[in-house]
């Protein structure tokens, strides 16, 4: 099987900034697409950021110039950095990846909270 295990979410005033990490693990024997989606309550969950294996990377335009997405490919971790954060940021968190392994699937993890104070 594969786990998605995702950290750094918390509570941050507006302005501040945090980074997310996801490791996967598991029967991996390589990850195509990785990416950061969120759903806050009420609204359906929207795609955050993605990155491919070579590095190209797209963004949601509510997010773009202050998220970055990067990957470390060894260790099968995705991250988001996200600087001058507002309170419309706040939701939950969940990365995703697309596994080739034992059963190739898109795999998620179990979400992690971001709150944004203003």
């Amino acid at each position: 099987q594969v786990q998605l295990v995702e950290s750094g979410g918390g509570l941050v005033q507006a302005g501040g900034s945090l980074r997310l990490s996801c490791a996967a693990s598991g029967s991996i024997f390589s990850i195509n697409a990785m990416g950061w989606y969120r759903q806050a309550p009420g609204k359906q969950r929207e795609l955050v950021a993605a990155i491919t294996t070579s590095g190209s990377t797209n963004y949601a335009d509510s997010v773009k110039g202050r998220f970055t997405i990067s990957r470390d490919n060894a260790k099968n971790t995705v991250y988001l950095r996200m600087n001058s954060l507002k309170h419309e940021d706040t939701a939950v968190y969940y990365c995703n990846a697309e596994v080739y392994g034992l059963k190739d699937d898109h795999y998620w993890g179990q979400g992690t909270q971001v709150t944004v104070s203003s």
